[in-house]
């Protein structure tokens, strides 16, 4: 187990997810039914499945396509999404 890469996956996860619209549906899920348990693990098994995809997805690509144009690539999809956000009707 690559610890280093363990740490720094979970750091940026968790930032990452903090406040974000999951975390705020899942609060607001539990809230309408009062069903934290169920709330929680099916919150867990969702973003274990997309972490899965996620890495599989990575995997694949990261085979074909070298580090730096995902990461460039990534970046202009956030920048993206900013600015459709900053431009979308409701923003």
């Amino acid at each position: 187990m690559d610890w280093k890469i363990f740490t720094s996956a979970f750091g940026m996860l968790l930032l990452a997810e903090m406040g974000d619209k999951t975390q705020l549906a899942v609060l607001t899920l539990t809230a309408e039914s009062k069903k934290p348990v169920a709330v929680f693990l099916g919150a867990v098994l969702a973003l274990a499945l997309v972490t899965l995809i996620g890495v599989t997805v990575g995997e694949t690509v990261s085979r074909f396509i070298p580090p730096v144009y995902l990461h460039r690539a990534a970046a202009l999809l956030f920048v993206g999404m900013g600015v459709w956000i900053w431009f979308s009707k409701g923003g």
